[in-house]
């Protein structure tokens, strides 16, 4: 099986800590699924879980971890504060509240999961809650170049080891992630399939490279984020598509592979404009909402 803390297949973060490069994301899996689910993922090979309070799995996903009979040590776990929680106080107690949710006494990794609100406030619980060993790695979610900079320059140290985004190759972000880069940021890729958007995967530039690789074009758009050390995230509640998907890592895309995908990128999000205007009242809306349930 293989050792996805390796050098080949982790990334080491700001402060010394190994991040595997390919996750299992549970954004969208149902509760009653979630167990099953990351089971399944760690026992094919997966040793990295995302979750966040949001996706309203954490308490299913730590129970899958406590259950796999792998040290925890073994399993690198991320999960995310969402907005309402921001501020200082708010923030650690949240914390607090997720390890005795999903049973476990430390995380990996904890985000912010997006750039409105209180966030240097959350931001300093986070550092703090890092510095008591409560948290190994600290980071942050959606934050658009401007803010990711703002809280490295102005938000004290340690800064943020980690930027998870939209990444993909409709969407690659190539001035943002140089930027996460020469800061020390990890970038790490959500949706990375684009959830099939744009008919991603009969893409004929990608269909191609596949047929080239003999690979999937799953296989190959994982490999173009994680081959350029972009940790990447990838769900499937299906056992055979988490071993394709954990396949990726065995090949490499060549020079000419890598040129055609990058010319792929239509340089603009599918999803949300994090630094829009509207996006402001936008996530104003989804915080009202969630807010309700998750209090």
């Amino acid at each position: 099986m293989t050792d996805m803390f390796d050098e080949r297949h982790a990334v080491v973060l700001a402060n010394g800590v190994k991040m595997p490069l390919l996750g299992f994301g549970c954004y969208q899996i149902q509760p009653e699924q979630t167990k099953q689910s990351v089971l399944d993922a760690l026992e094919v090979g997966y040793r990295h879980i995302d979750t966040a309070e949001a996706y309203f799995n954490e308490a299913e996903v730590g129970a899958a971890v406590r259950a796999s009979g792998l040290p925890r040590a073994d399993v690198f776990v991320t999960s995310k504060v969402w907005i309402c929680h921001f501020g200082y106080d708010e923030t650690k107690r949240v914390v607090y509240r997720c390890l005795e949710r999903m049973g476990l006494d430390y995380l990996d990794l904890m985000l912010l999961h997006q750039g409105f609100g209180d966030y240097y406030g959350a931001f300093k619980a986070l550092q703090e809650l890092y510095r008591e060993g409560v948290l190994k790695a600290i980071g942050v979610s959606n934050f658009f170049p401007r803010f990711l900079l703002d809280l490295i320059k102005f938000g004290a140290e340690p800064a943020p080891m980690v930027n998870q985004v939209e990444l993909h190759p409709y969407f690659q972000q190539p001035q943002a992630r140089a930027l996460m880069v020469q800061n020390k940021v990890q970038p790490e890729a959500w949706a990375p399939l684009a959830e099939l958007k744009n008919d991603i995967l009969h893409d004929p530039v990608l269909t191609a490279i596949a047929h080239k690789h003999g690979k999937t074009v799953a296989q190959v758009i994982l490999r173009f984020l994680t081959q350029q050390q972009v940790v990447t995230l990838v769900k499937s509640v299906h056992k055979e598509r988490m071993v394709e998907n954990l396949q990726s890592l065995e090949f490499d895309l060549d020079a000419d592979d890598l040129k055609d995908i990058a010319a792929l990128d239509q340089g603009k999000p599918l999803f949300f404009d994090h630094s829009s205007v509207e996006a402001v009242d936008q996530f104003y809306g989804f915080n009202e909402n969630l807010k309700q349930v998750l209090d």
